[in-house]
């Protein structure tokens, strides 16, 4: 097939794998962080997230979206021989089917946009992540829902946010949780068995947390041609802290559980090379 032929589809297809990772659930991204989860005996519990979250790429998938299906003008490719010679002019017929299959592509393209900008809509909890005013007002929300006593929109996709709340732990808890948004993906998890064994897992907090396997595919195609300044996804950097005077059955902390003036504490330090998410099992007395 010629080359003319491949351009504008591989482009969509680009797209479309990228905006397929966001959709599988890697949404949401810690930057630089600071994150505790203090679980007492008696079931009370307080978390707390202080520091960067990224919402990966709002403005830079808005800006392809866009760039995905605009208008262009046709310019005719060289042709060449099938025996492989050097480029050759084409003859009239063989530019008006070079001119038909790219009216083509180009409807393919805008009708794909149409999909994927309902898709991301939908994905944003009805936010448009091409207004200028989404971030905006996917921070208000926030601000709005309990636990959340700061959201400031520090544009680019990342939030500056302190994040505390306390409870009885009597049911499973997820962080975090976002009005209206079905696939933000969780930082930490907390689940309450009938045991009243907690199993605490921090998916979030690792170093592939930010795409995971397709990272590298994520910031090829987000990095767009001809810019001057490549998208780069964030780095993780933050500490993750569980204290507790409960039974600490199992941990995957490097030093183990560490004595304190209120029991023991399970210290993770995260950064890009943290291969495994934090993880512990704790027993509270019946």
């Amino acid at each position: 097939m010629p080359e003319f032929m491949h351009r504008p589809r591989l482009a969509a297809a680009a797209f479309l794998v990228a905006l397929s990772v966001l959709l599988s659930g890697c949404l949401l991204t810690p930057g630089k962080f600071n994150s505790t989860l203090d679980l007492r005996r008696d079931g009370r519990f307080t978390f707390t997230y202080s520091g960067e979250i990224h919402l990966l790429a709002m403005s830079r998938f808005a800006d392809m979206a866009r760039g995905s299906a605009k208008d262009a003008t046709f310019v005719p490719k060289p042709c060449s021989s099938d025996d492989g010679a050097a480029p050759r002019p084409c003859r009239p017929d063989e530019i008006q089917d070079q001119k038909r299959q790219w009216t083509e592509d180009q409807d393919q393209m805008r009708s794909s946009k149409q999909r994927e900008s309902a898709s991301m809509r939908e994905m944003f909890g009805g936010i448009d992540p091409a207004d200028p005013q989404g971030a905006d007002e996917l921070a208000s929300r926030l601000r709005r829902q309990a636990g959340w006593r700061k959201v400031i929109n520090r544009g680019e996709g990342l939030f500056d946010v302190d994040f505390t709340i306390s409870g009885q732990l009597d049911r499973d808890f997820t962080f975090p949780m976002i009005e209206r948004v079905p696939l933000a993906n969780p930082f930490v998890q907390v689940f309450v068995r009938s045991d009243r064994t907690v199993r605490i897992d921090a998916p979030g907090y690792s170093g592939s947390a930010a795409g995971g396997p397709y990272r590298g595919i994520m910031q090829a195609e987000m990095a767009g041609e001809g810019k001057d300044t490549p998208f780069r996804l964030p780095e993780i950097n933050g500490t993750f802290t569980v204290t507790t005077d409960g039974e600490i059955m199992a941990n995957n902390t490097d030093e183990g559980p560490q004595a304190e003036t209120r029991g023991r504490r399970l210290v993770w330090t995260i950064n890009p090379r943290t291969g495994s998410a934090p993880m512990a099992l704790i027993r509270l007395p019946q």
